[in-house]
């Protein structure tokens, strides 16, 4: 076949092969929306699950305030977490840190104070201490102090 014919039938033959290659390709798109979507709807509780491990274990304050006395904390923070000038403690209640922060200084603490390891201190204990010193109200300030305002 010459000319217009033979034209004719390469186009026709091409434009069959063109379909014939795209005729799996919605097939394949939907395919690869059901996946993305089935790893995130099972990936996501799996990421809300981590988050939720991270979570600081709950603490008991009546036993946080036993373990402060017992463990030693108060002999240089004092015995709600007011600190000492004389010692050199810092202020540690109401703590101002998260429980992490709380938990890595006591852990790797930066001045005087020696670390205390999980195994001196579990974070079981170490929450209970933390609720405790969240427990103990935050001081007046200075201006609702009548005396200081003389």
């Amino acid at each position: 076949m010459r000319g217009p014919d033979r034209r004719a039938e390469e186009s026709a033959v091409l434009r069959m092969d063109f379909n014939a290659s795209h005729v799996g390709t919605p097939n394949r798109f939907v395919a690869l929306f059901l996946f993305i979507f089935a790893a995130l709807l099972f990936g996501i509780p799996v990421a809300r699950a981590q988050q939720s491990s991270d979570a600081p274990p709950t603490g008991n304050a009546q036993n946080g305030k036993k373990l402060l006395i017992s463990d030693g904390c108060y002999e240089c923070h004092g015995r709600e977490g007011q600190g000492a000038a004389q010692t050199g403690a810092a202020r540690i209640g109401p703590p101002q840190l998260s429980f992490e922060g709380f938990q890595n200084y006591v852990r790797k603490p930066t001045n005087q104070m020696p670390p205390y390891t999980s195994k001196a201190v579990p974070d079981q204990d170490l929450a209970d201490i933390y609720a405790y010193l969240k427990s103990i109200p935050m001081p007046p300030k200075g201006k609702d102090i009548p005396l200081l305002n003389k």
